[in-house]
C-alpha cells in the first residue's frame, strides 16, 4: 500500500505549513491514521493521530495547540496543519495507517507507511 505525503518545505520560525497524506481509500476509510517526525540523529516519534472517523485525536505533548490533525474521508486524505512551527520541529514527517480504527500514539499500532515529507524551520 502506497502512501503519499506532501507538503513539506523550507519555513521560518513561526510559520506555518500544512501536510497532506493519501491513501488507497480501501485502507483508509475505517483506519485510524498517524503522523511521525524523525529528526536526524534521532528516533521516529509520535506527532498526532486520528481516528477514522475523526471523532478522536491525539497529540504530542509539545505539539498541542500548535497543530491541528483532520481527515476528509470522501479524498482519502488526512492533514497536518502546522502553526506556530519552531527549529525543533524541523524533520521528516511520516504519515501511517492503522491496524485499527483506533488512534493510537504507539509506532506498532501502524502498518502502512508513506516515504515522509521534510520540513525544515530556520530561526
Amino acid at each position: 500500500v502506497q502512501l503519499q505525503a506532501s507538503g513539506g518545505g523550507l519555513v521560518q520560525a513561526g510559520g506555518s505549513l500544512r501536510l497532506s497524506c493519501t491513501a488507497p481509500k480501501r485502507t483508509f476509510s475505517n483506519n485510524a491514521v498517524g503522523w511521525f517526525r524523525q529528526a536526524p540523529g534521532k528516533e521516529r516519534d509520535f506527532v498526532a493521530a486520528i481516528s477514522w472517523n475523526g471523532g478522536v485525536t491525539y497529540y504530542q505533548d509539545a505539539v498541542k495547540g500548535r497543530f491541528t490533525i483532520s481527515r476528509d474521508n470522501a479524498k482519502s486524505t488526512v492533514y497536518l496543519q502546522m502553526n506556530s512551527l519552531e527549529p525543533e520541529d524541523t524533520a521528516v514527517y511520516f504519515c501511517a495507517v492503522g491496524r485499527s480504527s483506533y488512534a493510537s500514539d504507539n509506532r506498532a499500532n501502524y502498518v502502512y507507511w508513506g516515504r515522509g515529507t521534510l520540513v525544515t524551520v530556520s530561526s
